[in-house]
């Protein structure tokens, strides 16, 4: 099932258990706008070429939008739509005053010279200037993007409307980013993994961890239950698999992904079948890296008692159901890796306020974001006899359709 059908159906359930009014679900479905435009460049041979630029805005009922760009050749129309639609409920879910968007270009950052991605970001933000905005739109890195790539949107934005900080989040610390943005999904993580874990009696000290996927979220998720006294006995990314029974040195196997680029030939454990991780033995399941990698032919093999959904839509619905009869705890997507947004959310008071803040103080408020809303969540499970990700659906779509209807566009 893919991700726009996936997303679709959790919010009709979720529809459904909170009893809303028909019309009110429609038009929570269809997205405010879908924005196309042409992007058309010159290349460092002097020959042109044309790519194509999209925004889709999903919903602005509780705030501006707020939602990735990505650089890839796959940029397929329906998964960005329910990655805007996601984005509206995840950050209703963090309680954070936004709607969800999301957008890109289809093309392979791989492919061109720093130079090229430079002026078809300029173009691509030439074009929609005027739909993104500090109260309207606020785009953020996503896949093939990055801190400069938000650089080049600001500084083409500030152009036209004078200067912006605000306009994008997940800037260079020196033009108006905020500290503690890089590791913000991957902290994000572990403070939600230690709300669900002292919901069940249990720390991260006591418990064994595999990780799959060992970029940004992944690689800071490892490191903080590290710190933490949990052990990590597998990870895995597309280099290849480690595992080991007693823990793996999380700092070392950083260090080794440094300096050789890759996991494999790590001298402080043996290596193992990526595709062996998933269902490997642990306490604590992280899929870190793609969507749909738990489904139904795996599911029933998974050994964790514990899954927390760092990546988007890494749990298929038919893996779901697998996994609840097996009584395995899910901690959905939705939830788990809103740290990131969160942050981004931070960098965007900071700039609006022209007031930057301390380090610690990002990481606190974005402890207490996380464990508060975990306890939302958990009351509307008590609510609504659900599990976890229908609590997490029930409360962000709850909190959407309610500022639909006080602000009376239900006529």
């Amino acid at each position: 099932m893919n991700a726009l059908a996936a997303t679709s159906r959790n919010f009709r359930h979720a529809a459904r258990l909170l009893g809303l009014d028909s019309k009110v679900e429609k038009s929570l479905l269809i997205p405010f706008r879908e924005i196309k435009v042409e992007c058309t460049i010159p290349k460092d041979d002097g020959t042109l070429v044309s790519y194509v630029g999209f925004r889709v805005q999903h919903d602005n009922a509780r705030g501006p939008m707020k939602g990735g760009i990505r650089y890839h050749p796959e940029v397929d129309p329906d998964e960005v739509n329910a990655l805007a639609q996601l984005m509206t409920w995840k950050s209703a879910v963090a309680d954070i005053p936004y709607g969800g968007a999301k957008g890109g270009i289809g093309c392979n950052p791989g492919d061109l010279s720093k130079s090229e991605l430079e002026r078809l970001t300029r173009v691509f933000t030439q074009k929609i200037h005027d739909l993104i905005g500090v109260h309207t739109d606020v785009p953020a890195p996503d896949m093939g993007t990055n801190a400069q790539t938000m650089a080049w949107i600001l500084d083409e934005y500030s152009k036209f409307h004078g200067h912006s900080p605000a306009v994008v989040t997940g800037k260079p610390i020196d033009l108006g980013g905020s500290l503690g943005r890089e590791a913000a999904t991957g902290r994000g993580v572990v403070f939600a993994t230690e709300a669900l874990l002292a919901e069940h009696g249990k720390s991260i000290k006591d418990l064994t961890f595999a990780i799959q996927g060992f970029g940004n979220v992944g690689s800071w998720a490892a490191k903080l239950i590290y710190e933490r006294g949990g052990k990590v006995i597998a990870v895995s990314d597309i280099t290849g698999a480690v595992k080991n029974p007693n823990g793996i040195d999380i700092p070392e196997l950083l260090r080794h992904k440094e300096t050789t680029g890759s996991l494999k030939d790590f001298q402080g454990a043996e290596s193992m079948d990526a595709n062996e991780l998933l269902i490997h033995k642990c306490d604590v399941l992280i899929p870190c890296a793609l969507g749909g990698v738990l489904n139904r032919e795996n599911a029933a093999d998974v050994k964790a008692k514990f899954i927390i959904e760092a990546a988007n839509h890494p749990t298929d619905p038919e893996a779901d159901e697998i996994l609840a009869k097996k009584g395995v705890v899910v901690l959905p997507d939705i939830y788990a890796n809103s740290g990131g947004v969160t942050v981004s959310y931070f960098e965007w008071v900071q700039n609006i306020q022209g007031f930057m803040w301390d380090e610690q103080q990002v990481n606190k408020t974005l402890q207490n974001y996380m464990t508060r809303a975990f306890h939302n969540i958990k009351s509307m499970c008590q609510t609504h006899d659900c599990n976890l990700r229908m609590g997490a659906f029930t409360l962000g779509v709850s909190r959407v359709a309610r500022a639909t209807l006080l602000r009376g566009w239900e006529a």
